[in-house]
């Protein structure tokens, strides 16, 4: 009975007494909505804010197309058909990308260099800088067979081109990055514009 108050009074003191952490002063991060880049299911590996220092890659996303492989016995979203060694085995590969917003294409920017999976290149990544009527800017990097031009004004799902594997990528997908101003932005899916597949 004296071991179990012992522990009940050490339970009620620790959280009060326990050291409590300083109080931030970072700036709360800001989010933007974005239409989804792809029709097919697909997954992003996040950037830390502040682990890529230019606007449009703090607070980033690198995404890539998966699609279940019914041909094995395990039944689960995988990234590449069968070692991915070849841009061709990965499901993302060339797959259409659409616009994240209703926006006017500022710049495009084509690297005809394809890299192999696993061998990424120091050239700057093909890409697209998209601004919204509300300021936001949006690049997408990575991309091949552009359907846009400078001065092309999109809304959210047009087709904007085709997953590549060009630039700093060890693999086909798709960087994308948001700010405004000097504000890098955290990207939030729109959800409700999502394929059901």
């Amino acid at each position: 009975m004296r071991a179990a108050v012992f522990l009940l009074l050490v339970l009620t003191w620790i959280p009060s007494h326990a050291e409590q952490p300083a109080p931030s002063t970072a700036t709360a991060i800001q989010q933007v909505l974005a239409h989804p880049l792809f029709e097919d299911p697909y997954m992003c590996s996040e950037h830390a804010q502040g682990e890529l220092p230019y606007p449009g890659d703090d607070l980033g996303q690198d995404c890539m197309v998966s699609a279940f492989d019914e041909n094995k016995d395990l039944f689960f979203l995988r990234l590449y058909r069968t070692d991915g060694s070849t841009n061709e085995d990965w499901y993302g590969w060339n797959r259409p990308v659409y616009s994240p917003c209703d926006c006017k294409v500022l710049d495009v920017h084509v690297n005809p260099l394809i890299n192999q999976p696993g061998q990424p290149d120091k050239s700057r990544a093909s890409g697209v800088i998209l601004k919204a009527s509300d300021g936001t800017m949006f690049a997408l990097g990575h991309l091949q067979g552009f359907l846009v031009e400078e001065g092309s004004r999109l809304k959210a799902g047009d087709p904007i081109g085709f997953v590549g594997n060009n630039g700093y990528a060890r693999a086909p997908h798709v960087h994308i990055g948001a700010w405004r101003g000097e504000q890098p932005l955290q990207v939030r899916w729109d959800q409700r514009a999502m394929k059901i597949h």
